[in-house]
């Protein structure tokens, strides 16, 4: 049955048996729910629990002694190799109790041949041939093979390697690394080898199907595979392997079996579909809400927005992207001049420019700063959007004093305690910092100071911001040291978060992305008063104060399904 043809039947039909699985809606819904529900179907068909027994069934005990005959007749004729008994099944081993007519096998008991691919594969790959499966074909949580990434290999016609050209219903199991992972050879799947890494289990042609397959993606066989730890990589031997603990039902059974386990696996497809669908439609219906509100040409229009997300709250802020969403636009406002209403006695920023050029030329003029370069007019074209009454648009260059970073030699680190700077070498991401070790020295161009605003220019992190919390921090040429006059640090801060994404878009270099002086000296900045950059951040601070205890109750909502979920997926495997 198909996920579209799944979606669309009542769930009822599913859950007629057992009574256990109507509650499947209700774990699916909470966080990570599909996945446990899969988990739920896996375990619930290894213990004989998702599928009815019929009495006309042969029982498993006599399919067991047609298998252990066949295996006979095939080390007779030569086509199997003869294998070494195994430790008789300890009713300490049971996991749990097997309904009436099952029996506890060995995988061994099972197979005609379990190896491993072999070495030296890597002379033989070519642009065509043979495939060559490898653990990237394999997948965690399935059995069906990735095919998105094939290898191929042009063999010898003898050699030590062919022993393993893969038949179908073969299974392949990695037993190295990431152990436990699987991948079912299809019919008419064409040449194919494996290497070392990898353990075939080639079942006895009477039970070739999906059950045991599905067996061993169950948490009860994943737990097998965990259990040895071997060496820095981790192994899985092929002695473990065989004597891994297997439910053995009756033929016919097991033919129910995986029919029910396909019927539910695709109605948990057709929830994860249901799923990514209302996800994308809520990320588009919130995006075109919350950007319509950034945007918001004044106040008046902000605040008609608003209203129009206020009406839908609990609809749009029910997942934590949606509140991430809602702090960016909220970003946007303030730096926009729509957060707080303005104040015609504010002292506008034309006034506080001249202030800082004034305090600019007084640092000039007593030796404490350098000669600023004039920078480039704003051009009509450059302003992104119209500024409200006593706002101004500045270059960032005007307002700030910019420090570049310096790496620092093994020399001018200082185990003297008394004269130690931390140092940082970034990136400068929000949150705590973690400096390196001291230092001391004479040279005073890379030092940061408490309040600064540090801005990541080198690397992977071009355009984060961190605020700087220590009395003085050396910094390292990843980063750079912004240092306002007189405009409010935290108001800056705010305006630069928004402009972090143009910081990344002139970031030049391949190995090492970087952005330039002049690329943050010549940004834009949208510049209000004094008194109403106060109103910005207290404001700002209030709302996402408001986000964070959204995104508390979004996590406790979650933890209050998740709970739910494991009762009732702990009820069901009882």
């Amino acid at each position: 049955m198909t996920a579209s043809l799944a979606a669309r039947e009542p769930v009822a039909r599913y859950l007629a048996t057992p009574p256990l699985l109507q509650h499947f809606d209700r774990i699916a819904q909470a966080p990570g729910g599909v996945a446990r529900l899969r988990e739920l179907i896996l375990t619930l068909a290894v213990q004989g629990k998702l599928a009815p027994q019929d009495p006309a069934d042969e029982p498993a005990s006599l399919l067991l002694e047609r298998i252990r005959a066949e295996k006979a007749r095939l080390v007779k004729e030569g086509k199997v190799r003869k294998e070494k008994s195994l430790v008789a099944i300890s009713d300490e081993e049971k996991p749990f109790e097997l309904p009436a007519e099952w029996e506890w096998v060995r995988l061994q008991d099972l197979t005609e041949l379990i190896t491993s691919g072999s070495r030296d594969w890597a002379k033989y790959h070519a642009d065509h041939g043979a495939i060559f499966v490898g653990m990237g074909n394999l997948s965690r949580g399935s059995y069906k093979l990735r095919l998105d990434r094939i290898q191929y290999v042009a063999p010898p016609i003898s050699g030590e390697g062919t022993r393993t050209r893969l038949e179908a219903f073969d299974l392949l199991v990695s037993i190295t690394g990431e152990v436990g992972m699987l991948g079912l050879i299809p019919a008419n799947f064409g040449e194919a080898y494996i290497n070392q890494h990898t353990c075939l289990i080639r079942w006895l042609p009477t039970l070739r199907s999906k059950f045991f397959p599905i067996q061993l993606l169950a948490p009860f066989a994943q737990s097998q595979f965990n259990s040895p730890q071997r060496g820095i990589k981790n192994s899985f031997r092929l002695t473990d392997a065989s004597a891994m603990l297997i439910a053995l039902p009756p033929l016919a059974e097991q033919s129910r079996i995986v029919a029910r386990v396909e019927e539910l696996m695709a109605l948990c497809d057709a929830l994860e579909e249901k799923g990514r669908l209302a996800a994308a439609q809520h990320e588009r219906l919130a995006g075109a809400l919350f950007d319509a509100l950034a945007s918001s040409a004044s106040a008046e229009e902000a605040a008609d927005h608003w209203q129009r997300i206020a009406a839908h709250f609990d609809l749009l802020l029910d997942r934590p992207a949606a509140v991430d969403r809602l702090e960016q636009a909220i970003l946007q406002l303030a730096v926009r001049g729509r957060l707080v209403p303005q104040n015609p006695a504010d002292e506008p920023a034309s006034a506080l420019l001249q202030k800082i050029r004034a305090e600019k030329d007084r640092l000039i003029a007593a030796g404490q700063l350098k000669r600023d370069k004039p920078l480039p007019p704003i051009s009509d074209e450059e302003k992104p959007f119209e500024l409200p009454e006593g706002w101004e648009w500045v270059r960032l260059g005007q307002i700030i004093e910019l420090i570049s970073g310096q790496h620092l030699l093994p020399n001018e680190y200082s185990e003297n305690l008394d004269l130690e700077i931390p140092y940082l070498t970034g990136p400068a991401e929000f949150g705590p910092m973690n400096p390196q070790p001291t230092r001391s020295t004479n040279e005073r161009r890379a030092i940061a100071t408490k309040g600064d605003i540090l801005i990541t220019v080198k690397g992977s992190g071009v355009g984060k911001l961190n605020s700087v919390g220590f009395e003085e921090l050396a910094i390292s040429r990843q980063l750079m040291a912004i240092r306002p006059f007189i405009t409010s640090n935290d108001f800056l801060f705010l305006a630069l978060s928004v402009l972090g994404t143009s910081f990344q878009e002139k970031s030049v270099g391949i190995a090492i992305p970087g952005i330039s002086r002049v690329d943050v000296t010549d940004a834009i900045v949208a510049l209000p008063p004094l008194t109403e950059q106060s109103r910005i951040v207290a404001r700002v601070a209030e709302l996402r104060a408001l986000c964070a205890q959204l995104r508390e109750r979004l996590t406790a909502t979650d933890q209050t399904r998740s709970r739910l979920a494991e009762a009732l997926l702990e009820q069901a495997v009882a």
